[in-house]
């Protein structure tokens, strides 16, 4: 996959991400395409080394799906940090 298939890739599965968590996650589409590009690499990683298969083809099912749960991982762990420096 090329690169700016894998930016487009990053910044749908961040924002199905983000409509998949509930509550505000706050962030602009800017957040949005680098929690998306971070869960789509954290997604693709964890899927070679789990599954076997990574983030080969743009229109192949797993690769979104992978791209899409590594995307919920990363908006979790960033609305945990940013919620516990807003509370501070």
């Amino acid at each position: 996959m090329g690169f700016i298939g894998f930016l487009i890739l990053g910044l749908i599965a961040g924002a199905i991400a983000k409509a998949i968590l509930p509550g505000n996650q706050g962030g602009g589409w800017v957040i949005t395409l680098i929690l998306g590009v971070l869960g789509a690499f954290l997604g693709g990683f964890l899927g070679s080394v789990i599954f076997g298969t990574g983030l080969e083809n743009f229109f192949d099912i797993s690769t979104w799906l992978l791209a899409i749960a590594g995307s919920v991982i990363v908006l979790v762990i960033y609305g945990a940090l940013v919620g516990r420096r807003k509370r501070a």
